[in-house]
């Protein structure tokens, strides 16, 4: 008799996979809730969820600075402080 995993239960590869996927495209109601259950109860993963976090700011103030560099008179941009 082979026992079924839980429908909700997922690996760290798996979270991981849907962690990174969440930075392209909204998850469903399914992935998501299992996803917040593995991170709850997972040491490693919610660090790597601060570094893609850490990683999506790092980005967003390089383009803001880059684009500031070859346009000056833009505004709404501003250098990080």
């Amino acid at each position: 008799m082979k026992i079924q995993s839980l429908p909700l239960m997922r690996t760290c590869k798996q979270a991981a996979a849907l962690l990174v996927a969440r930075e392209d495209r909204s998850l469903s109601l399914s992935d998501t809730v299992a996803l917040r259950l593995h991170l709850l109860a997972c040491k490693a993963c919610p660090q790597f969820e601060n570094q893609l976090l850490t990683m999506r700011l790092a980005m967003g103030r390089w383009r803001n600075y880059a684009g500031e560099a070859e346009s000056p008179n833009t505004e709404g941009l501003r250098r990080p402080d």
